[in-house]
């Protein structure tokens, strides 16, 4: 497996050459890693008009995911916003307003790609007892949702896996979305590693048109690592117009480190990936059942995540994940009902066995009873769009009964919003505000 970029970069700074161009560090290091951190020099090739090492680079990581595959160094919030706009540019060459139906769990990318775009969003709700992080959508309920449609959408959007680990069945979407003559998105930011499990569960081999890979998330790729993929099947228009979409949203400065990191990746994917990836996945296997057999209860479906449901372990997900830190161990995500830990082979046989070792340690208490509240759907009042740009004030959650939600100003991890922007905050979404410690709201003025 060739890889360009990495191969291009190191021979210019075996070179020596006088830097006189950008970065400002000139190659001379602080951080370690500046002699291998150019810019769009001779030879380099452009991301977003790629012909030369770039493109054959991506060309690589294309054969490996069986798709036309776009490197991303902005994350998977670039790739969400240039499907996004792929699929409104395909409505409008129809002469179609775009309407995306959407799982409520949904990044807050995609929340403020709908203010930019300006397209409409129906929403597919979570079951009664899930948390807002998951939307367990399946093909029964999508076909009932596009069957009662006033007006068909552009593209169904999911989120799988999900935070919490929870993946759907994205095939048995796609055979709905296809009977309805729909176009299928996936956020997939945390699965590029399930094209190489022994029988692929990637959404591109599934029966999705487009998905997003946050390649560093579950690859040993920099943080910023993206892919953007689109079935050979998806209209023409997405690959030829991919370029153009991910460079109306991204950087004219993309990082030739994160680059390098994708390049050499597809050497490590070929390179015996899929055998250690199975090997991995065995231990974790044993690991859940000893967890399980501890008396922990795991949830979710996704090979590389352990959920823990800390409450029936007698535990705030919160204080779990603290007394995991205490034990050298440091989570992805926790809240007051979960802990998530993400795993990937690079911590290897010995790693599964230090956790398991700590999570032994941490002795069962009483179960918690206290639950969530229940999810409840907002009034929509007006669009993202018009809420976003209109003018706001930042008001202490528990005043922001009545108002309108102007900005989904959530952090990263979870990044998913339990009021969307141009909702009015109910006494419900307070109690969720409340229970999830969101003090601050971002209103529209009055």
């Amino acid at each position: 497996m060739k890889t360009p970029i990495a191969d291009f970069v190191r021979r210019y700074a075996e070179s020596e050459s006088l830097r006189l161009h950008m970065p400002g560090h000139k190659g001379v290091n602080l951080l370690g890693t500046e002699s291998i951190d150019i810019t769009e020099i001779q030879g380099a090739d452009s991301l977003y008009e790629a012909q030369g090492i770039i493109r054959e680079s991506e060309s690589l990581a294309s054969e490996l995911f069986g798709a036309d595959t776009f490197y991303s160094t902005e994350g998977s919030s670039l790739s969400i916003r240039a499907m996004l706009y792929l699929a409104s540019l395909y409505s409008k060459e129809q002469s179609k307003r775009p309407i995306i139906m959407a799982g409520r769990n949904a990044h807050k990318t995609f929340i403020s790609t709908a203010a930019l775009l300006d397209f409409d969003v129906k929403w597919l709700y979570p079951h009664d007892g899930e948390s807002y992080l998951s939307c367990k959508i399946n093909g029964e309920e999508l076909d009932a949702a596009l069957s009662q449609s006033d007006e068909m959408p552009t593209a169904v959007y999911i989120t799988s896996p999900d935070y919490l680990g929870n993946t759907v069945d994205v095939a048995e979407i796609s055979r709905v979305c296809k009977k309805y003559g729909v176009l299928l998105l996936v956020d997939n930011a945390h699965g590029a590693y399930l094209k190489f499990l022994p029988e692929s569960r990637h959404p591109i081999d599934l029966g999705a048109d487009m998905c997003c890979d946050s390649a560093h998330k579950t690859l040993p790729v920099l943080t910023g690592g993206a892919y953007m993929h689109i079935s050979k099947e998806a209209p023409a228009i997405f690959s030829a117009r991919a370029k153009d979409a991910l460079a109306l949203f991204g950087s004219t400065s993309p990082s030739y480190l994160i680059l390098q990191s994708l390049d050499l990746t597809n050497r490590y994917i070929a390179d015996g990936y899929r055998e250690k990836l199975a090997d991995f996945i065995d231990v974790v296997n044993d690991c859940r059942e000893k967890l399980e057999a501890h008396g922990y209860i795991l949830c979710g479906n996704e090979p590389l995540k352990l959920t823990i449901s800390t409450k029936l372990y007698g535990y705030d997900g919160r204080d779990f994940a603290s007394a995991l830190e205490k034990r050298g161990i440091i989570c992805e995500f926790a809240d007051n009902d979960y802990c998530v830990l993400m795993l990937t082979p690079e911590i290897g046989a010995h790693g599964i066995n230090r956790l398991t070792d700590a999570m032994f340690g941490i002795p069962k208490l009483d179960v918690i009873s206290a639950k969530p509240p229940k999810f409840h759907c907002a009034d929509c009042v007006m669009s993202a769009r018009t809420a976003v740009f209109s003018p706001s004030e930042v008001i202490s959650a528990s005043e922001s009964a009545g108002r309108i939600l102007a900005n989904a100003t959530v952090g990263c991890p979870p990044a998913v919003p339990i009021v969307m922007c141009g909702e009015r905050i109910d006494e419900a979404a307070m109690r969720a505000f409340e229970y999830y410690g969101i003090d601050k709201v971002t209103v529209v003025k009055e």
